[in-house]
């Protein structure tokens, strides 16, 4: 069941235009930050440190509970960037392009270039690669041509400095001046973001789409070490669960192999594919990671210094990140903490102080939301299955009638599940094929996952990477949850006689899928 806008829309607007000074079309700023999970302030992280995005945050929409459709970059981002999702898309690696594979789908950037404004890319936004054409999809989707920091090229060398010279770590803070080209690529990002906003009146005077990907806290953590600061190593807490559950199935291990492969983490010798990390490292992966976050926060601040108030500015993560939960690191599971992003939307005068929604939202909400807030155009269809509005439909669902309700104080059912999935090339974890990313034509194994409020629910399926089918009468393994007495997902409940009818149940709603959450 879907939500009519057309009411909370009314709402909206009659709100904005109380305000005779605004501009009828807004721009939009949106913040893609790579492998963030909600480890920030406003999230209740304890270790974090990010003081501008909780400033953000105290003048806007915060959704507690929103979920990525799949915890790969690739697949994330071609996912919300044409609300469509992986199953939709056929793609669950990063070598494949749906314009030449699927079908001619508009994209978000797309959309609004088509209705009037002018879209720059700066970064790290669709994923670079065969996924995005080698061009970030330029040709439909940006009035300018992309801009890639050229340090990106720098991204896999070794650069980060070691008592034994240069190394191609895992944790790298480092001094800026002492890298290839004396700076960073987030910095190079920045500094364009800058530049187009102080000079775009010379480029257009039409509204902007403007999106801007950060790469860290991307593997390695490479940033200023002056961040380091911010957190110190006595600070950092290891997580309870940082242990490799007991009843958790072979074929849902993450093996890390993103981070094993780094010098400083293969110097460990730790055994594949369960060996354990020491807590030492650990601590100093968690240390890292948040000094990155506090960088990368720093930019955000700054670029948001120069965003003037007639702009809806959105911040998002691709999906999230494991630091020693369920003894995992990196992303490749279904698990919350490799799922769950954050997903804050500020709108001008309209969000005057923090509003917290804690419904199930999506990243696939993303697109039919900004359409909605900007009325570019009529709100979008859901996709049909049939396909007859394929080119500009959605997967997801538009997030204002939830806004509203949140601004008026008023409840609002949202959905009652949200999805995502993960591929595997068999029940066992190896590094050839690569457990963590396989290829497409490696998939063997599909794990499809239902998140409601109270349950997480994976059934891990034989799947046909040709016909993009599941096999769904023949289980390879299940997980169950329950977050009121497990948040933290450790104790897996499936085969328990009493959790049966809630097996069964959120079976038949996994299988179903989103069409009917």
């Amino acid at each position: 069941m879907y939500y009519s806008t057309s009411t909370a829309l009314q709402y909206l607007f009659l709100s904005l235009l109380l305000h005779p000074s605004i501009e009828l079309q807004p721009n939009v700023l949106l913040i893609v930050v790579d492998d963030l999970r909600p480890a920030l302030g406003v999230y209740g992280d304890k270790n974090a440190y990010t003081p501008n995005i909780d400033k953000l945050a105290q003048k806007s929409f915060v959704f507690t509970n929103a979920f990525a459709q799949q915890a790969l970059c690739a697949p994330s981002r071609n996912s919300f960037l044409t609300s469509r999702r992986p199953d939709s898309l056929h793609l669950y690696d990063f070598y494949s392009y749906w314009r030449d594979t699927v079908g001619n789908f508009t994209t978000l950037p797309q959309h609004f270039k088509e209705n009037g404004y002018f879209t720059y890319s700066i970064g790290k936004v669709f994923h670079p690669g065969i996924s995005s054409n080698f061009t970030d999809d330029a040709k439909y989707s940006w009035s300018k041509t992309p801009f890639h920091p050229s340090t990106e090229k720098y991204k896999e060398a070794k650069v980060c400095p070691t008592k034994k010279g240069l190394a191609r770590n895992l944790l790298c803070p480092v001094v800026v001046e002492n890298q290839p080209g004396g700076t960073l690529p987030d910095l190079e990002s920045l500094n364009a973001a800058l530049d187009f906003l102080k000079y775009r009146t010379n480029i257009t005077d039409l509204p902007y789409f403007l999106a801007v990907g950060f790469h860290k806290p991307h593997v390695p953590l490479r940033f200023p070490i002056s961040y380091l600061d911010y957190h110190p190593l006595d600070n950092i807490k290891l997580p309870k669960n940082c242990y490799r559950p007991p009843m958790l199935p072979t074929v849902a291990w993450n093996p890390w192999t993103d981070v094993r492969h780094r010098d400083d983490i293969a110097a460990l010798n730790i055994s594949f594919p369960f060996g354990t990390m020491p807590d030492s490292t650990t601590q100093k992966i968690i240390q890292n990671y948040n000094a990155a976050t506090t960088y990368i926060d720093d930019l955000i601040g700054q670029l948001l210094q120069k965003v003037d108030d007639n702009t809806i500015t959105i911040l998002i993560g691709d999906h999230g990140w494991s630091m020693g939960e369920h003894g995992e690191f990196s992303k490749f599971s279904n698990f919350d903490i490799a799922t769950r992003v954050p997903f804050i939307i500020h709108i001008p005068r309209l969000s005057y102080s923090e509003i917290i929604s804690n419904e199930l939202v999506e990243l696939v909400d993303l697109f039919p939301t900004l359409v909605d807030l900007t009325q570019i155009s009529g709100s979008l269809e859901i996709c049909s299955k049939s396909g007859t509005n394929s080119k500009l439909c959605t997967e997801g669902r538009s997030l204002v009638p939830l806004m509203i309700s949140s601004l008026h104080k008023k409840k609002s059912k949202g959905k009652n599940a949200v999805f995502t999935q993960y591929p595997r090339p068999g029940a066992y974890p190896t590094i050839k094929p690569n457990s963590d990313k396989p290829k497409l034509n490696e998939i063997k194994i599909m794990g499809y996952s239902i998140r409601t409020s109270r349950y997480r629910y994976t059934e891990w399926v034989n799947f046909n990477h040709t016909s993009f089918l599941p096999n769904w009468t023949n289980a390879v393994a299940k997980e169950l949850y329950d977050h009121l007495i497990d948040p933290n997902e450790n104790l897996n409940l499936i085969g328990r006689p009493e959790m049966k009818y809630v097996t069964d149940l959120l079976r038949k709603e996994l299988i179903l899928g989103w069409r009917y959450a």
